[in-house]
């Protein structure tokens, strides 16, 4: 969706930006894993998670079928009632847990009150972010949401940003790019023009030195609670 821009856009990351994305997939797939051993997986459930944990880190946490490949590994074979009680527990535990850190809706209103364009630049694939957004009921506010999958390269490389910009016909320099991670949100910002304000999480002393010798513009806050007061 192409939109005018106005004169200022704050663009957002998704996961552990918006919404605690690592804290919740991790219990969920401890849950998961506790499911299938307790119903047939024929082995420990702290030596099945370091396997599912070594799949995860092979295949990528985008792969759809980390069940599969588990069930495989220690039966010799896939097992479609272990693998859809995975996922299905999975699934079941992390949508109960999802949810926006404290005040994500209100700094959103703020800023839409305040005369922003909002927009997502974020990795992953399209429907699973989307469906993220949706869930949480958060989607209202966006006016576009680009993922690494549709546009075929990952933040922190330049063209996301760049693309981003274009859909939704917004300058760099009037453009701030919020996310947790300096070397893939912000820094990607950075080299595309933009402004960056990092948020739940905390600068290295290599990242300080490399913000103050570059004179890099980065504001660093706490949490995404704290992003009206910057702004």
């Amino acid at each position: 969706m192409d939109e005018d821009c106005k004169d200022k856009a704050v663009f957002f990351d998704i996961d552990d930006t918006l919404l605690d994305t690592s804290s919740f997939a991790e219990l969920a797939r401890h849950a998961a894993i506790n499911n299938i051993v307790e119903n047939g997986l024929p082995i420990e459930e702290e030596e099945a998670y370091d396997i599912f944990k070594e799949i995860i880190k092979e295949k990528g946490s985008n792969y759809g079928k980390h069940f599969n490949v588990l069930t495989k590994r220690v039966i010799g074979a896939e097992d479609p009632y272990l693998i859809a009680l995975g996922m299905t527990t999975y699934h079941n535990v992390k949508f109960s847990l999802l949810e926006p850190f404290p005040r994500t809706i209100a700094i959103l209103i703020y800023l839409k009150q305040k005369g922003y364009t909002i927009g997502a630049i974020t990795n992953g694939l399209t429907i699973k972010q989307w469906e993220k957004l949706i869930r949480l009921n958060l989607h209202p506010f966006f006016d576009i949401v680009l993922t690494s999958e549709e546009v075929g390269y990952e933040k922190p490389h330049t063209k996301i940003f760049e693309e981003a910009l274009k859909r939704m016909n917004c300058s760099a320099d009037k453009s701030i790019m919020v996310g947790n991670k300096f070397d893939t949100d912000i820094i990607g910002a950075i080299n595309a023009g933009m402004k960056g304000i990092l948020v739940n999480s905390e600068l290295t002393f290599e990242e300080e030195e490399m913000i103050e010798k570059e004179n890099l513009d980065v504001t660093v806050l706490n949490n995404i609670s704290d992003v009206d007061t910057v702004l």
